[in-house]
Parts: C-alpha cells; sequence; structure tokens
C-alpha cells in the first residue's frame, strides 16, 4: 500500500469519525438547549421570583445565535407543582424540579439526591454588617452618575438588562441599585462566578488539612497508578489545565451547544461522574481548557468531605463560608446525584456576592478569624501561564501578562484587581489598591467586551470613590 493510499483512508476514517461525532452531537442539541432553558427558567421564578417570560427573553437575548430556535421552544411553567418543562420542535424535553432549599434540578428519570436540610443552629455572622436594612442611595452625584449608565439601555442591541449593581468601599455599601422586581434580598444566578465559592470551599478544605492543593485528586475513578488522570492535581483543576477532553466552557452561543462539556450539564444524571470518565487531550498541567467539567470535580471532592449528601454539602457551606460571611440569601442548587453544580449555578443576592468579595479584600478574614488559609487569596488571584484571558484558581485576574489582564487595564481597570466572573454579564470584582468590591449582575451578551458596561462601571466607581475620598480628606 502506498503513503498516499494510506493517507487517504485514514483522512476518510477520520472524517467519517468526526461526522460520526458531529451526529451524536447534534442529536443532543434540543435537550441541550432545553436543558439551559428550563433550568434558568426554573431557578429564577422559584427562587428568584422573576416573571418567567420577561426571564426567558432578557436570556435567550443575551445569547447569540439562540433567537432562531427561542420561537421553537415550547416553555411550561407549573406553578403548582413548582417546576418547569420545555420542548424545543416537541423534542429534547427537559424537566426542572424545584425543592425547598436547594433550588432546581433537572431530573432526567431517575430519584433525586436527598436534599433536605435539617433546621441549622443560629449562627452570628463574623463579618460587620455592610449596610441597613434600607436600599444605600448613592453617596455622591459621581456615584450616582455612574449607577445611571450602568442601568442606561443603549438605543439598540446588544442590550445589557442590568439587573444589581452594588458597590462596596472600606467595608460599606456606597451604592446600590436594582431592576424592578429585585430587592437586597433576592437571589440571582452567579453562573460561572460559583466556581470562585467552589474554589473557597476548596480552600476552606486545604486549611483544614483535609486537601492539599498539589496533590493527585482523591477520586476513584483515577486511582490506578497507570491512568494517566491519576497525575492530575487539585491546583489542576482549579487553573483549568487538568487537560480532560470536554471541549469548551468559554462561549454562551448556540454553537457551544455541540461542546461535550453541555451534554454533561444538561443531559446527565451524575454530572461529575461524567467529567471524571473522560479521556485526556493533553498532558496534565500543559495546556489551559477553560471548561465546567473541572469544577464539577471540585465539587464530587467537596461533597465527599462534607459528608456524601446535597444537605451535608449545604450544611458544609453554611457553617463555614455563608454564615460568618452573614450570606443570608444563597441557594446552592445540585445535580440529581446530588453533587453541587459547582460550574455554574450557585445563586446569592447582591449583598450576598458583596460580602463574599469582601471576603477576598480582607485576605480571607472575616471579623478576625481566618476562613481560608493564609496565602489562598494571593495563590487565588495569581496568574495561570497560558490562559489568554487572565485566569487563576478560581478567580479572573488583572496580574501577570495575558492578553486579558493587559486589556481590561487598558480600558481603566486597576492592575491589582481581580474578580469572579460568570457568563453573560456576572462580576464581582475586588480592588484591593482602592478597598473596593464592585458587585455587577444582569444579562448582557459576552461579546463585544464592552456590551455589559462593566468596563465604564469600574472606570466610574473608581473615580467617583477616589473624588469622595479626597474630598474627604479635604475637609
Amino acid at each position: 500500500m502506498t503513503h498516499r493510499k494510506l493517507f487517504l483512508i485514514l483522512a476518510a476514517a477520520t472524517a467519517c469519525g468526526a461526522l460520526a461525532l458531529s451526529v451524536a452531537r447534534a442529536r443532543d442539541v434540543p435537550e441541550v438547549a432545553t436543558g439551559f432553558v428550563a433550568n434558568v427558567i426554573c431557578s429564577e421564578t422559584f427562587v428568584s421570583g422573576l416573571d418567567p417570560k420577561r426571564n426567558l427573553a432578557e436570556t435567550t437575548d443575551a445569547m447569540p445565535g439562540a433567537g432562531p430556535i427561542t420561537w421553537a421552544m415550547d416553555t411550561k411553567v407549573d406553578r403548582q407543582r413548582k417546576d418547569v418543562t420545555v420542548t424545543l420542535f416537541g423534542f429534547g424535553r427537559s424537566h426542572a424540579v424545584y425543592r425547598e432549599g436547594v433550588g432546581c434540578t433537572l431530573e432526567h428519570g431517575e430519584a433525586l439526591a436527598d436534599g433536605r436540610l435539617s433546621p441549622l443552629k443560629p449562627q452570628a455572622a463574623l463579618l460587620p454588617e455592610i449596610a441597613g436594612p434600607g436600599l444605600v442611595a448613592p453617596q455622591s452625584p459621581q456615584l450616582a452618575a455612574a449607577l445611571d449608565r450602568a442601568f442606561a439601555e443603549p438605543a439598540e442591541a446588544p442590550f445589557r438588562h442590568t439587573r444589581a449593581v452594588v458597590v462596596m468601599k472600606d467595608d460599606r455599601i456606597v451604592a446600590e441599585r436594582y431592576a424592578d422586581g429585585i430587592g437586597t434580598d433576592t437571589p440571582l444566578l452567579g453562573f460561572s462566578a460559583t466556581k470562585s465559592v467552589i474554589s473557597a470551599l476548596i480552600g476552606i478544605l486545604v486549611r483544614e488539612g483535609r486537601l492539599t492543593r498539589d496533590q493527585p485528586v482523591p477520586i476513584a475513578a483515577w486511582q490506578n497508578p497507570d491512568d494517566p488522570r491519576h497525575a492530575i492535581t487539585v491546583d489542576e483543576l482549579l487553573r483549568h489545565t487538568a487537560g480532560l477532553a470536554l471541549g469548551s466552557s468559554l462561549q454562551a452561543s448556540l454553537a457551544s451547544v455541540l461542546e461535550p462539556v453541555n451534554r454533561m450539564k444538561f443531559m446527565e444524571s451524575d454530572m461529575a461522574a461524567f467529567a471524571e470518565r473522560a479521556p485526556l487531550e493533553s498532558a496534565p498541567g500543559r495546556v489551559w481548557n477553560y471548561h465546567d467539567g473541572n469544577y464539577l470535580i471540585l465539587s464530587h471532592l467537596i461533597r465527599n468531605a462534607a459528608g456524601g449528601r446535597a444537605a451535608d454539602v449545604m450544611r458544609f457551606a453554611r457553617e463555614e463560608l455563608f454564615g460568618p460571611l452573614g450570606m443570608r440569601n444563597v441557594v446552592m442548587q445540585f445535580d440529581a446525584a446530588g453533587t453541587p453544580e459547582g460550574s455554574g449555578a450557585m445563586m446569592a443576592s447582591a449583598r450576598d456576592w458583596a460580602r463574599f468579595g469582601q471576603l477576598y479584600l480582607d485576605d480571607g478574614v472575616a471579623g478576625g478569624k481566618r476562613i481560608l488559609p493564609e496565602g489562598w487569596v494571593r495563590y487565588s488571584a495569581s496568574p495561570t501561564p497560558h490562559a489568554w484571558v487572565g485566569i487563576g484558581a478560581g478567580f479572573w485576574t488583572n496580574l501577570g501578562d495575558s492578553f486579558g489582564a493587559h486589556y481590561r487595564v487598558e480600558h481603566g481597570w486597576p492592575r491589582d484587581a481581580f474578580f469572579a466572573k460568570g457568563t453573560i454579564g456576572q462580576y464581582v470584582i475586588i480592588v484591593p489598591s482602592q478597598r473596593l468590591v464592585i458587585v455587577r449582575l444582569g444579562r448582557s451578551p459576552n461579546m463585544p467586551p464592552e456590551a455589559d458596561g462593566v468596563f465604564d462601571l469600574v472606570r466610574d466607581v473608581v473615580t467617583a470613590t477616589s473624588a469622595s475620598a479626597r474630598l474627604a480628606g479635604g475637609n
């Protein structure tokens, strides 16, 4: 056989394999698309109390390519049973079920893992109160103008759909504003900002001596020393350098439904088990590739350490993190196996997201008690090699020499800023040099980068709070 014939045979086989894979993935499209919609609408109808029609319109408006299929979706919200059912062209049925205390779960015909929460002992917050019960009006005309601009809609698409902005300066809220139907206690989806909370819970396990950053991941699926995944470390999962072949989670568009990671999230009962079965596409630690599977595996570690059930995870998170910070409007959501959907499903009020940011502004200490290990905040913000967007271990970062860091700094962000980020416009921004935490939540396209107005918001807030500080000093 000539080399040319062999090449043609191999090329044809590869093409057939790729075609078969594409066809298989294409069959997943209806259920992936309906699963995303069912979960978001269920969560923000029965947890947030938002209007489902308006929520669906704003969410799909923020996702390029979703328009052509949205008209073909049938979304049924049953307020009595507290569930949501979505189909696309009559196919790809997805069913999300609400349960008190643990939000919504996509069910795939199986019994859902027990998520009932037993009563918790009252727990005093260690973090000082960041505001009174009433809405905090902007403390200066400049801050008022910053919020006006953040909520202003452009004359034409892409629209911002800003839902909440909270600005904290020197440990207190100095400005906040909310869209209609949303208030200081309304839990809102953080999407991938959830990853930063998972990183914090991993940090707590490190502080307690139950994990180390550089140890191989302690899951049964990878314990065989001959398995190349045996070498994957906790640090590599946190930084998205584990090398697992699951596609990418950087995009929020119609094309992204073809990624295997989205089959994991919207078609699998046990998301972490699916991620743990993935083969390697690169040696651990060598290549950066952002995908949700890394944080589902970390969530599995947390579930195992907490006791094995959804209720155990919630108890651990409340006692060790949410309670000390005074985060009282938080809902962690879970897959059908009882693992937290730690890649993108935690809900919290904008004030609670700000409290979380304050923990990182204060180097992991709340009320004099160390919540995170010493050095964990610095580690979280330290840049990951080859991560062009500028990302650390659970947080995005302006430190280092990445394209993303340079781009943000060129657009007015302080160099020392780092932040939790969720798709379509969720941010918890920490600026140590300015003693600032800025929370912005909404429904905005990821591209162009200016669509959500956050570049303007950060510049405006830094300028306004710096000016206020100078005026106070002058008095």
